[in-house]
């Protein structure tokens, strides 16, 4: 076990390194990216520390002491060991699979179609893609990021708006067979479809002023699965209304209510240092939302 009161503060021990290596204060200074006086203080600090004297200065270069050259030979060991360590630990992490989580409904209408471009330009990169709708917590080691739809407010990870987009009500129109679509009271009384391990349909109707049945009045679906239950008219559904584009165009649906509050796809990360492959992933990501700004899957492919 070290006894960290007795180490002298590792910043002076760097700089003492760095001058035992080049043999020169100046030197030193240039090799850390600091000043000729803070190496200076920091090699003071490290003899105080120590009560001994580790450096003769005569001119420009310096000369170490016995015990200088002792204590020298110590840190070079000391700091090669932690260096080789650190190399080790980095290439695991770069070389460990990216993982990203995401909504079955957006990995199947948006991501995953464009995914074989991320592959043809990062073939080096293992990704691993988890299309639930639980919100996986991003840690070390662990989820990389996510891609979540809301309103930006994530506290404690850097959030970065990808895609705007409105939430809908959407129905097939031969589902509401010609009826007021306005009507609370028919809304009520129509199936309803959400996707599954979401409540967004429940809340986005309460601000609506609507009461879905107590039972039997909601199905919980995958995404990809939800979009296909819309579709064949088996009820009504909250969706983000650029995953529909294509067909609220063609009429094969229709949006029954609009939720104007900004909202849109955000691409979430931890904050600080990010490892190589999720720089990348992070930069592809960014470019085809600013290519592909809508959700249409048809979107060019440049």
């Amino acid at each position: 076990m070290i006894d960290w009161q007795t180490m002298p503060p590792l910043s002076a021990l760097r700089a003492f390194s760095a001058v035992a290596e080049t043999g020169s204060v100046t030197a030193a200074a240039t090799q850390l990216g600091v000043t000729h006086a803070a190496i200076s203080q920091q090699i003071r600090t490290l003899e105080k520390a120590l009560d001994l004297s580790l450096v003769s200065r005569s001119g420009r270069r310096v000369e170490l002491t016995d015990e200088g050259l002792r204590l020298a030979d110590g840190v070079r060991q000391g700091f090669g060991e932690i260096a080789r360590v650190v190399r080790e630990v980095t290439e695991a992490q770069d070389t460990r699979p990216l993982q990203v989580t995401t909504t079955a409904m957006f990995a199947s209408a948006w991501l995953v179609p464009r995914l074989g471009r991320f592959r043809a330009a990062h073939p080096e990169v293992d990704l691993v893609l988890d299309p639930s709708a639980a919100l996986r917590v991003l840690e070390p080691g662990g989820y990389d990021a996510a891609i979540r739809h809301g309103t930006g407010n994530w506290p404690g990870l850097d959030a970065q708006m990808l895609l705007p987009v409105s939430l809908v009500v959407a129905a097939a129109p031969e589902l509401l067979d010609g009826k007021d679509p306005a009507d609370p009271e028919l809304l009520a009384r129509l199936p309803w479809l959400s996707e599954l391990g979401h409540n967004e349909a429940l809340q986005f109707l309460t601000r609506q002023g609507v009461t879905l049945p107590r039972r039997g009045g909601m199905t919980h679906l995958p995404g990809n699965l939800m979009l296909d239950a819309l579709r064949a008219g088996q009820g009504l559904a909250v969706v983000t209304e650029g995953l529909v584009a294509d067909d609220l165009a063609s009429g094969r649906l229709q949006v029954v209510l609009r939720d104007d509050t900004p909202r849109g796809y955000y691409l979430l990360t931890r904050p600080g240092v990010q490892r190589p492959p999720l720089r990348a992933f992070c930069r592809w990501l960014r470019r085809e939302a600013a290519v592909a700004p809508g959700l249409n899957v048809a979107a060019p492919l440049v």
